[in-house]
């Protein structure tokens, strides 16, 4: 019978061989390997698959190629380029990283993992992955991937948030990290969990360590990791004023924190009747009013139904003007760092407003 040592050393050794033929290549955070490529990488991959992060990704590294250029960026400038990744606290979690690492650590990524894990929005696991594909150091991962295979083949109940269930993930990623190869086998990791050890439809018969997955062997593999108790979903209604004075629509900046935080969008009203109160108390004339169609956007957490209404005005709100939040952005332009749903009533907006025009 094996030891636990040659066990442990022999999951490590699989899943190593495993990548170095069936492994992910020539993803863009794999070419030219520094902290700043793998970090900005690792946090864009939070809670989003990796065909969505590429474009993202080689655009945002386009703009913003180094830790400096970063943290010289105004955070507008950043949010512009994350429009449409979601989850937008990650974009100024890197904004404000960069900007302490310019101050505190004199522009050079940090190659401790206690010093990586006081920046925003870099915790336990992506602290690990870093200084282990970059530097190679020996740290374990517990990244979404990573939760799914060790929950797997380890057998471990129970769902990854609650923290006994992590604790005891934590405690098995440890227990399998080998000695060497430490870079190979936290990519190893991840990829297995991506491509073969997916959420659905897992392909067990290419996996590496499937002769000795426990949940395998009982036939729980779809069961593990067990998935977050259900909690009640929030529904908002909100109303969407697009303001329109010759030609230009009005913006709000949304506060820094919360849904679409920093980004500039549609300015948000609880009801119709308030959105035009408050219009005319900015001094705004209202000449017409369209109420269109509502429609749904579904968030994590929240499902929201938008009410738009196109209110034209005759004359320009004057308080507005001298208000930082506030910006009139002409109708035809192009505008990035917009929230995805309000992109799409923007291009609306533009071709209804063309269509009018048109038939005049």
């Amino acid at each position: 019978m094996r030891n636990k040592t040659t066990r442990i050393k022999s999951f490590a050794e699989r899943l190593v061989a495993w990548h170095a033929t069936a492994g992910r290549r020539g993803l863009p955070w794999q070419k030219n390997v520094t902290a700043y490529r793998v970090w900005v990488s690792e946090i864009m991959l939070q809670q989003t698959q990796v065909p969505t992060v590429i474009p993202y990704y080689r655009q945002f590294m386009t703009r913003f190629p180094s830790l400096k250029a970063l943290a010289e960026a105004r955070l507008e400038e950043v949010l512009a380029c994350w429009a449409g990744l979601g989850y937008y606290a990650r974009a100024r979690n890197l904004h404000r990283s960069a900007r302490l690492i310019r101050q505190n650590h004199h522009g050079r990524f940090p190659k401790e993992q206690t010093a990586l894990m006081q920046l925003p929005g870099i915790g336990r696991s992506t602290a690990a992955a870093i200084l282990a594909l970059v530097h190679g150091q020996r740290h374990a991962i517990l990244d979404g991937n990573a939760q799914r295979v060790l929950a797997r083949h380890a057998n471990i109940t129970g769902w990854p948030g609650d923290a006994a269930v992590r604790r005891e993930l934590w405690r098995v990623a440890e227990h399998y990290l080998p000695t060497k190869q430490i870079a190979q086998y936290t990519q190893a990791m991840m990829d297995l969990g991506a491509t073969v050890c997916t959420k659905t439809r897992p392909c067990c018969v290419q996996c590496p360590v499937a002769s000795d997955c426990h949940a395998r062997q009982i036939g729980c593999v779809a069961q593990r990791p067990q998935p977050r108790p259900p909690r009640p979903r929030h529904h908002r209604s909100v109303v969407l004023l697009m303001a329109i004075y010759h030609k230009q629509l009005l913006l709000e900046r949304r506060p820094a924190s919360g849904i679409w935080g920093g980004l500039l969008s549609l300015p948000e009203m609880p009801s119709v009747a308030q959105a035009l109160s408050w219009l005319q108390r900015q001094g705004g004339v209202i000449e017409t009013v369209r109420r269109w169609p509502p429609r749904t956007h579904a968030l994590t957490h929240c499902t929201m139904q938008l009410v738009p209404i196109e209110v034209s005005l005759s004359r320009r709100i004057a308080k507005i003007k001298e208000n930082d939040n506030f910006v009139w952005q002409p109708l035809s332009a192009t505008v990035t760092g917009l929230p995805a749903p309000i992109k799409v009533l923007w291009q609306q907006l533009q071709r209804a407003r063309s269509t009018r025009l048109s038939k005049t």
